[in-house]
């Protein structure tokens, strides 16, 4: 077995971390959250030690309708593809959204989120946010 403090596993992983979430799709545009600068690779943290997976996210606009939407498609991408012994935090960047307490308080809040994921309207599009891009 690989010991989980070895330096290119923990370079791997994150590594697996940006590639999950760099293809994400914007609800509204046609591109994925890293080419809109939404997610930038700076902003993610992950401490292998203590479990944990912290994202900070740029909405486009300050007053971005879809910010939360956003970080739930986020939440949810990583929560099915990592492992269950890391506890992910996903937040908006500081000082870039006008509801920026209100969105984080609900990206936190894990039975807003579990009910979130209980809207089949939702859901659907949270899938068609993470499901790899259609190439033409």
């Amino acid at each position: 077995m690989l010991a989980l403090t070895n330096p290119y596993i923990i370079v791997s992983l994150f590594s697996y971390i940006t590639d999950l979430i760099r293809g994400i799709n914007d609800p509204e545009h046609p591109l994925t959250l890293e080419e809109l600068h939404v997610i930038q690779e700076e902003l993610i943290t992950l401490d292998n030690d203590n479990n944990t997976v912290d994202v900070y996210f740029t909405p486009t606009i300050p007053h971005c309708s879809m910010a939360t939407l956003i970080g739930l498609s986020i939440r949810v991408k990583l929560l099915r593809c990592l492992p269950a012994r890391f506890k992910v935090k996903v937040e908006v960047t500081p000082g870039t959204h006008n509801a920026e307490e209100q969105v984080n308080k609900q990206l936190a809040d894990k039975e807003r989120v579990a009910a979130a994921l209980e809207n089949s309207h939702l859901i659907k599009v949270i899938n068609q946010c993470i499901a790899p891009r259609q190439t033409a």
